[in-house]
């Protein structure tokens, strides 16, 4: 980070650079518990960052920091969450389409065939591990076959928490692993590491991390059979197949999106022909729905006979209205009108006052040198190869507390460990397997980071109601641990003074 110019020159205090972060978590923390509970991302938490973020730059601005470059990295810091804000929208208008057109119905119509409690904790975090291992990205996995998963869950009367937590264990084992994946490239880039050999490394304490997780849910899914009867899903069944045309084509959307992830297109094309591969199926396949919702028959219908279409002017109403507002589809069962209800790009506009308020309080702390102080002062306690890695991770989740990015939580730590590993004889793969244990994992568990922010508004399920049976991202950081601490699979490489004196050796015998 480049210094500015005006900085005062004394060194900042640790305690005053963890002041904001302490204040800041404290602060969320009582928000959150004591006051507002689950409404407290309706603008209370985002009110809190804020104001901390205000106290942060005045505390810079008394020890010499210009408000110009204050604000300066504020806009430089939103300007690296803008993808993620197009990214959040469009899936706000993603899930309503789909749930307009009957894709998301469809698929919860044969998850509740096909699903029973007793696997679908299981099922359900291996079907998004495999989906997030071919595309690449939590986000995208969440955002398709998370939600179906959600509304399947929530029909079979599992918790939303345990819901939420085999998604999230599952998107994130293939965000870690897949060739395809941003951090997984980021974290090989900042290490210098082949990305094909940070993954077979990686995979040593993935692996183990995941098996536990599969063996919790399955356990849980056990006793979620034993404390109620097989649940009967044949009025839910009937309840979904009369207010929906039910059809395999209506998988089409989703299959187009995730064929185009794994071609390796943006995931913000991806999603914006995934909304419109929706709205095509919408027209094409729910004209009675169409129908009933706008009250109007076509006299020259555009698709069928005119008992079963819709007027053009008020079926495009319905289409724009879906997208930006949201939709509510009633149903004879109170339980499945509830499921079938999505916020569109309106209801995603809080996660992104959260998000523009979460990297407003990262930039000023990096402005402000707060940031350069913690990561110094973290850096001078690693020692050996333990406390080394335990620093290390130590980086990764203050770095995701107070920048609210796990980009940030991977790159910072990254440059700032590699020559201190490579210094103690330690190959980069040992770094850049840490920082993905650490760095990308624990992001979706705070509230206010934006994967936190992310996943509960696209799955409709509170950040610390998922966070205690995420068990694949708890895991992942005492795994990269407990391998550090017993040296296992711990790979070295000649430190510097060693190999260049090897290189001398091997000139002179040259010679």
């Amino acid at each position: 980070m480049e210094l500015p110019p005006n900085r005062a020159t004394q060194e900042m205090p640790l305690w005053l650079a963890l002041f904001p972060v302490l204040i800041l978590i404290a602060a969320l923390t009582w928000n959150v518990l004591f006051v507002y509970g689950d409404n407290a991302l309706s603008g209370s938490s985002q009110m809190v960052i804020i104001l901390v973020a205000g106290l942060t730059a005045v505390i810079g601005m008394v020890r010499g920091v210009a408000w110009s470059y204050i604000q300066e990295r504020i806009v430089a810091t939103i300007g690296n969450a803008m993808p993620s804000i197009l990214i959040l929208l469009l899936v706000g208008a993603l899930a309503s389409i789909w749930l307009l057109s009957g894709t998301v119905p469809t698929m919860v119509y044969f998850g509740l065939k096909l699903l029973n409690p007793t696997i679908f904790l299981v099922a359900c975090c291996i079907a998004c591990a495999l989906t997030s291992v071919m595309s690449g990205s939590s986000w995208s996995t969440a955002a398709t076959i998370g939600v179906a998963m959600v509304a399947v869950g929530r029909a079979l009367e599992i918790p939303d928490g345990l819901i939420g937590g085999a998604i999230i264990s599952g998107s994130y084992f293939g965000d870690k692993i897949s060739p395809l994946s941003d951090t997984t490239n980021l974290a090989a880039a900042v290490t210098d590491t082949p990305v094909f050999d940070h993954i077979r490394y990686l995979i040593l304490t993935t692996g183990p991390s995941m098996v536990i997780s599969l063996i919790l849910f399955t356990i849980i899914g056990l006793s979620l059979e034993t404390t109620g009867s097989a649940v009967d899903v044949s009025v839910e069944l009937a309840a979904i197949r009369e207010t929906f045309n039910i059809t395999v084509w209506l998988l089409i959307p989703p299959a187009v999106v995730l064929t185009l992830i794994m071609k390796k297109v943006p995931a913000i094309p991806s999603l914006f022909v995934g909304i419109v591969v929706g709205i095509v199926c919408a027209v094409i396949f729910q004209q009675p729905l169409l129908q009933s919702l706008t009250g109007t028959v076509s006299a020259t219908p555009i698709i069928g006979d005119g008992t079963s279409s819709f007027a053009p002017s008020a079926g495009y109403i319905l289409v724009m209205d879906t997208l930006f507002k949201g939709i509510s589809i009633t149903t004879p069962i109170e339980m499945l009108s509830e499921l079938f209800s999505a916020g569109g790009m309106e209801g995603m506009l809080g996660t992104v006052w959260l998000i523009l308020a979460a990297m407003s309080f990262g930039g000023v702390m990096d402005a402000c040198g707060n940031l350069t102080r913690i990561m110094e002062s973290v850096k001078g306690l690693a020692r050996g190869f333990f406390s080394l890695v335990a620093c290390t991770t130590g980086t990764c989740i203050v770095t995701n507390l107070s920048t609210s990015d796990q980009y940030i939580s991977v790159a910072i730590p990254g440059k700032m460990y590699s020559d201190l590993y490579r210094e103690k004889g330690f190959a980069q793969e040992n770094l850049s397997r840490t920082l993905e244990d650490t760095g990308t994992v624990t992001s979706v568990l705070i509230p206010w980071n934006t994967c936190g922010a992310y996943h509960a508004s696209v799955l409709g399920i509170g950040t610390l109601t998922y966070l205690p049976y995420c068990f694949f991202n708890l895991l992942s950081p005492f795994m990269t641990l407990l391998f550090a601490w017993f040296m296992i699979k711990i790979k070295r490489s000649p430190k510097p003074e060693q190999a260049s004196s090897s290189n001398s050796n091997q000139t002179s015998q040259a010679v």
